[in-house]
Formats: structure tokens, sequence, C-alpha cells
């Protein structure tokens, strides 16, 4: 699986090795960005998978000459394939598969401040990630409306409201 490397003896998918490389790459370079998708739903708890790591950032000429130290850093090649979205900017490393997909836009979000401001930091090993809320995820799928993003909506909404606390049931009123 592109992306990810296999635990050993288990046979599962740990993409650990990857956030923490790609989280000090990002670091070094001083690339601010928002984790997105459902390698940031992932982490959250969602029961989803994927096979990159999807990324929000401010395309701006400083930011693409960021991205390009970035794929140095971590010995990848920064490509800009064709797609109907024209924002993206997808990093590949062909020796063990690793892809970041970075975009300037996307369905649902009208910016990246909102985004970031909305987003939760979390660490994975001692490297600080920013990640896209559950929320804000649930609404750049249901507006990009493919097929590939309807089929986990429902994972990413029950995961939220798992994550939502609960209110303790209300007490009916002591009468007189």
């Amino acid at each position: 699986m592109a992306g990810h490397v296999a635990s050993p003896y288990t046979g599962r998918v740990d993409a650990k090795p990857f956030l923490v490389a790609v989280g000090r790459a990002l670091q070094v370079v001083g690339l601010d960005v928002v984790l997105i998708g459902n390698a940031a739903a992932a982490l959250q708890g969602a029961p989803v998978t994927t096979v990159d790591f999807d990324f929000l950032f401010r395309k701006t000429p400083r930011n693409l000459q960021k991205l390009k130290a970035l794929a140095d850093e971590l010995g990848a090649t920064v490509l800009r394939p064709f797609y109907p979205a024209s924002d993206l900017f997808r990093v590949v490393r062909e020796d063990d598969g690793l892809q970041l997909d970075f975009m300037g836009t996307i369905h649902g979000v009208r910016s990246f401040e909102g985004l970031r401001a909305r987003a939760s930091v979390i660490e994975v090993e001692g490297v600080s990630l920013r990640v896209a809320s559950l929320a804000d995820i649930i609404k750049s799928k249901r507006a990009a409306g493919r097929p590939r993003d309807w089929a986990v909506i429902e994972l990413l909404e029950k995961a939220l409201e798992a994550a939502q606390p609960q209110d303790p049931p209300r007490r009916a009123p002591k009468g007189k």
C-alpha cells in the first residue's frame, strides 16, 4: 500500500513512521499546513483508511518554494498532476511509495485561515500536526460529492457524534 509501512508480525498498516517524518520535515522547512481527508479523520478515531496524506496550504510563491524544500528534505519529488483541481501539488517518494497531496483550495471550505482556526494539534511521537476538524472533513467530502467521499461520510458522522461530549440526562424537576 503506497504511503504506509506494514507493521512486523501483524500485517497491519502503520502510517505513524510516515507522519512523523513528514511532520518533522514540515517543521524544518516551516510550511504551515493542515492535514485533511481520511488521514486526518483516522487520527481522530474514525475507522477509515487511505493511501496518501492530504494537506491544505496557502498557495503563495514562498510556500511553493517551501514545498520544493519539503520534497528535498524527504528525498521526494514535487509533481503537478493533471486533475480538475488545479491547485493540487503531489509530493512522491518512489522508493517507499510516500504520497503527499497539497491543495490550495478544497470543496466546502472557504479559507485556509478558517480551517486552520478550527483545526486541532495532534502529537504523534513528539511531532505536532495540525489536523482539520471532523466537521470540516465531513463538510468538504459532502461538497466534493465524489462516490469515494460519500462512501465514508456515515462513518465520519458516527465518529464525530462519538467524539461530542454527551450532556448528562436531565432529571425531572421535583414538584412542590
